[in-house]
């Protein structure tokens, strides 16, 4: 090695370690503020160089009993999908965690699958059969443009410790595929118990939304099937009332949040109802559309939340905002979460919402995680992105205080970069264990010396008591604007 070579090898060792030690610095001085410690449960491995490394993004979780999993993409490609989706479980509420990543899956694999890259994972845990599953989306990229050809699913028999090859649930044939999402019906008194839901969207059809079934722990799939009214969107999240009624919120292309059901256990799909007109203020240079995020309580009610400007003067930022429903068909009048006091000028987006299963009513405990820019109109030098946390004890009529997860801000350059902007996800996921909310979620450090980026998945160690406050949710003062921001769907793996 010339003295030169050692010197250069020296500089970029010594910045990386000091990069680490900052970083670890600010995660126990946080600790020490704040009694939370930040864990990072998974690290991209991968070194293929057609993708961009350390980058995980777009997490998912779910919990049951004492054990939580999460997935996330990793290895992210500019211009959509990541090298393979990885795994992170924990057995004991969060306090430990193992991780891993998905096998037979993209020729990144181990062992080694048939698809180019994969995107979109959503976890669920199936508990008439036992099974864990992570739904994705596959992708080929054999005409050099990446098309989703199949949606997938890997199926866990061990607690979400060691994953099986996946399983096709459905094909796109010669179509274009998108944004799968899952759900399994688990009362044991509902007449569909064991059957698991799948929905996702075809972009070569108009983003018609479709949706198929299993009864059989996700070996196999039931033809995929439309809406009464062939709904087109995007991000649906599926849910399951206690009665094995299934409830679909969406993004419609209509500009609007909508939602459809079924109350014959997928057998088929009743029309789509508008849930609310939608209207969300353009993020700075990072990739995001107003996509719901929709959880339930034990007595089947359904919340679902989404970034919309509504409530601020000139449609200048974001507010996270909520509407409910007991059945899915009529939904309550869009309230605003007071995060931050409206007209602040903070921009609120990609929220995870969860409801305690254990509550339900005018006592639901809801916690929500979200990303947020402290001053909305910044730019790619300035803005400082972080990730926000409230809880409400009362079914969403009060909040508490925002709570700051992060040590620091993030710098958006410090993000994968894509062809719609820089990335930490299309959505992100907060989970119950315990009574304790366990929000999962990308953070990053600055990138080190060679430009190698630092983007990982985290959560925080003991998880979060959901306390509540005094902050009351609101519909007044909603704002009417004649030119808003259009909701354009973009391919959104």
């Amino acid at each position: 090695m010339s003295l030169i070579t050692r010197s250069r090898w020296w500089i970029v060792a010594t910045l990386s370690i000091a990069l680490i030690l900052v970083f670890t610095l600010s995660t126990s001085v946080f600790a020490a503020l704040t009694g939370r410690a930040l864990l990072q449960v998974s690290t991209d491995p991968y070194t293929n160089s057609t993708s961009q490394h350390q980058t995980e993004v777009e997490p998912d979780s779910y919990s049951n009993g004492s054990t939580i999993v999460a997935a996330t993409q990793v290895g992210r490609f500019t211009d959509g999908g990541a090298s393979n989706i990885g795994w992170a479980t924990s057995t004991d509420n969060g306090t430990t965690w193992k991780n891993g990543f998905l096998p037979g899956t993209t020729v990144y694999a181990t062992p080694a699958g048939s698809y180019d890259r994969l995107s979109d994972p959503a976890v669920i845990y199936d508990a008439a059969h036992q099974h864990w599953i992570i739904s994705s989306l596959a992708i080929s990229n054999a005409s050099g443009t990446p098309v989703g050809v199949a949606v997938i699913v890997s199926i866990s028999s061990d607690g979400g410790l060691t994953w099986n090859a996946p399983v096709v649930a459905a094909s796109a044939n010669s179509g274009f595929f998108d944004k799968d999402w899952i759900v399994c019906d688990n009362t044991s008194t509902s007449q569909f118990y064991g059957h698991c839901y799948i929905e996702w969207d075809i972009t070569s059809s108009n983003d018609t939304v479709q949706m198929s079934t299993s009864n059989d722990g996700g070996s196999s799939w039931s033809a995929a099937q439309s809406s009464a009214d062939n709904a087109s969107g995007l991000g649906g999240q599926p849910l399951v009332q206690p009665n094995g009624t299934v409830i679909v919120p969406f993004l419609s292309t209509g500009s609007s949040i909508a939602a459809f059901t079924s109350a014959d256990g997928g057998a088929s799909w009743g029309s789509s109802v508008t849930i609310s007109s939608e209207t969300d203020h353009q993020v700075t240079s990072l990739r995001t559309e107003p996509l719901p995020s929709a959880a339930m309580d034990s007595a089947g009610k359904a919340y679902v939340v989404w970034q919309d400007c509504r409530f601020e003067n000139g449609c200048n930022a974001n507010d996270m905002v909520m509407s409910t429903s007991s059945d899915g068909t009529t939904w309550s009048a869009v309230q605003r979460i007071p995060a931050d006091p409206a007209g602040s000028g903070v921009d609120h987006f990609i929220p995870g919402l969860a409801v305690d299963p254990a509550t339900s009513g005018s006592t639901a405990h809801l916690a929500l995680a979200f990303y947020y820019y402290p001053n909305a109109s910044c730019s790619n030098s300035t803005c400082q992105l972080q990730v926000g946390f409230v809880s409400s004890i009362d079914g969403g009529n009060t909040w508490s205080a925002e709570s700051v997860l992060t040590p620091s801000a993030m710098s958006i350059t410090w993000l994968a970069n894509t062809d719609s902007g820089y990335m930490v996800g299309d959505y992100i996921s907060t989970s119950f264990s315990n009574g304790k909310a366990f929000p999962v979620f990308v953070t990053a450090a600055a990138p080190n010396g060679s430009g190698q980026l630092n983007e990982s998945l985290s959560t925080l160690q003991a998880g979060l008591a959901v306390q509540g406050g005094s902050l009351a949710a609101s519909t007044a003062h909603a704002m009417t604007f004649i030119q808003p921001r259009p909701s354009v769907l973009y391919t959104a793996f």
